[in-house]
């Protein structure tokens, strides 16, 4: 009866985590991370499937083996999670909500520069 619920989780979080390629501060990882859990236990085969892939596979592997974020990951997420406080600062959102997202980005920076590569 959980299966497909854990199916449909996992399917989601890949979709989430593939728009993250194209958007800067949602990241990808992590959604994958996520499907990678999920279907661990809906589905051997999507499970494989994205532990295999080409793009998705090789930080999951290196996440669970090492807990590592590789050094060109790191930089892509820094400039990506930058550009949030940017752009709003660009669409001319509150100091608050700018202070919030810089201290966010702040600690997740802290977070992933502190994991091996």
């Amino acid at each position: 009866m959980m299966r497909p619920l854990w199916t449909f989780f996992g399917l989601a979080f890949v979709v989430i985590g593939a728009i993250g390629l194209f958007l800067p501060f949602l990241p990808t990882v992590p959604f994958m991370l996520a499907a990678a859990f999920c279907f661990s236990q809906s589905s051997p085969r999507l499970h494989n499937w994205l532990l295999t892939h080409n793009i998705f596979g090789p930080p999951i592997h290196a996440w669970r083996e090492r807990g590592a974020v590789p050094r060109r990951v790191k930089w892509i997420s820094t400039l990506s999670s930058l550009a949030a406080p940017v752009i709003s600062a660009i669409l001319g959102f509150s100091t608050a909500v700018i202070a919030f997202q810089v201290i966010c980005v702040i600690a997740v920076m802290a977070f992933i520069w502190t994991r091996p590569d």
